[in-house]
């Protein structure tokens, strides 16, 4: 989870909102990425979808069932249905998102019987308060701009 904070604040540093992903497998990152809306100009550039394709791209495949992703933020609806896509195994989040988020808070789309795939999820909360900072840091110097 410290990887994805970092990650984080590097997407802060491009003016994209500080969310950062790993994906581990076998104890080892083996993708990373942080948000590049802003960077990139696509909306679908989420730090999961970086890191997802990034994965997919390293290990020669489209299916990652025996890995597992730490986010800093709770994935959003778009992001929880690509995880779960990936066949992804497992999700670590930091904070929850109580606007955007899709798996605990919000669109909670996992609570639906049609997703072939489901992973298990698990909130790191001992990370939460220095991602929710973040979080909360980057919308205030947004706002004064």
């Amino acid at each position: 989870m410290k990887q994805a904070l970092i990650l984080a604040k590097r997407a802060a540093a491009h003016d994209d909102v500080p969310i950062g992903a790993v994906i581990v497998q076998n104890g080892k990152i083996i993708a990373r990425g942080e948000n590049q809306v802003q960077l990139k100009k696509n909306p679908t550039l989420h730090a999961e979808i970086v890191a997802i394709n990034r994965a997919c791209k390293k290990l020669g495949t489209k299916f990652l069932d025996n890995c597992d992703i730490y986010v800093s933020l709770e994935p959003c609806a778009m992001c929880a249905t690509a995880i779960s896509f990936a066949r992804i195994n497992n999700i670590y989040f930091a904070a929850t998102d109580e606007k955007g988020g899709g798996i605990t808070s919000n669109a909670r789309i996992y609570e639906t019987d049609k997703h072939l795939w489901k992973p298990a999820v698990y909130q790191i909360s001992e990370f939460a308060d220095e991602s929710a900072q973040l979080l909360r840091d980057f919308f205030v110097l947004r706002r004064k701009k």
